[in-house]
């Protein structure tokens, strides 16, 4: 990056805050009325024609205002944006809503996406904890109707997983909740190789159960991320870059395509420390369909049990600032959920 004097670092400043609010090319005697600067339009001209040079700021037409390039926005993030945290009320109300809701990781998952897509004016996107060796913390059997029974599987990281089961005959709940805590003093605390190498004298239908247990564990453990949740995406399409751009509205798609959505999130943060925020200005050279976006994201959970990804997409043209500061916190938030959960 090039080196900016101070007076140059403040005006990209005022035009990268500036064109975040409303989205037009900003020329110089516009900011030295807007901000009341103690320098002359013409300085501030030159300033700006300098700023363009060093590809910072680029001009749609001769006539035009500067407006912010990638590598202005970059730049800013990288060198000029202090770190910041939410106002003590926000946080405050935010993890008010967390300790309220019940203890379930669906719901925490529900309400994170929520609350991010809400701070940040842009889509949200948070997978749920997921272990990279499933182990069992509970099992649930529950009798629904005729011969017909719901498995619920709680894993350690707060994963649940339900699958319905036909038995042979139908069996009471009394029986169910009996089978259910043999298995859970067997199995709990164990991957799918550990229930494999259980020696227990067991019924056919027990069993069966087991069978499918392995399977889930096994199943889980192969998944990149656990399940996805996203919020906000009408945010995003109101944004003047996606509501007229073709281009830029193709960088929703990473959305809807799960593998490759989960390539991103695990290579953007895959080295990442635990609440640190990772920051990709238009696609960063990874994915060209997503030249007009920026992505704000962070790793959260209990390392080496079960970790998560959660983040912010929306145009370049992002309060920057906000979103970081929403991200970090709503890492840390619920990198203390899955930890209490775990101990639970």
């Amino acid at each position: 990056m090039n080196e900016l004097t101070d007076r140059q670092n403040f005006i990209l400043s005022l035009v990268i805050h500036d064109f975040t609010q409303n989205a037009l090319p900003i020329g110089s005697q516009y900011l030295v009325e807007r901000y009341n600067l103690d320098m002359s339009p013409a300085t501030v001209r030159n300033e700006l024609s300098a700023l363009d040079d060093a590809g910072y700021l680029a001009q749609p037409h001769t006539s035009a205002g500067r407006m912010p390039t990638d590598a202005g926005y970059r730049y800013f993030v990288g060198r000029l944006l202090q770190d910041t945290e939410l106002p003590q009320n926000t946080q405050r109300t935010i993890s008010h809503q967390f300790y309220q809701s019940s203890q379930d990781t669906e719901q925490w998952m529900r309400l994170a996406a929520s609350v991010l897509a809400h701070q940040s004016s842009a889509a949200s996107v948070v997978t749920a904890p997921h272990a990279r060796t499933s182990r069992l913390k509970h099992i649930e059997l529950i009798a629904t109707r005729g011969k017909q029974v719901l498995m619920v599987l709680v894993l350690f990281g707060g994963e649940i997983h339900q699958q319905m089961l036909t038995l042979a005959e139908t069996i009471s709940q009394s029986n169910l909740s009996l089978l259910a805590n043999r298995l859970n003093n067997a199995c709990m605390g164990k991957d799918a190789s550990g229930i494999k190498k259980l020696s227990l004298q067991v019924e056919p239908l027990e069993q069966d159960i087991l069978n499918l247990l392995v399977q889930e564990l096994e199943s889980s453990s192969l998944a990149l991320t656990g399940k996805i949740f996203m919020d906000g995406l009408s945010n995003v399409l109101a944004e003047p870059e996606f509501a007229h751009s073709e281009d830029a509205r193709k960088s929703l798609r990473l959305l809807e395509e799960r593998s490759r959505l989960e390539d991103l999130l695990n290579r953007t943060v895959m080295n990442s420390n635990f609440g640190g925020v990772q920051v990709l200005i238009a696609g960063e050279g990874q994915d060209d369909d997503l030249r007009q976006c920026s992505i704000v994201l962070a790793r959260y959970g209990v390392p080496g049990q079960a970790t998560g990804t959660l983040g912010v997409l929306g145009p370049t043209r992002m309060f920057y600032g906000k979103t970081i500061s929403t991200v970090r916190f709503m890492a840390n938030l619920l990198s203390d959920l899955v930890n209490t959960s775990m101990v639970d």
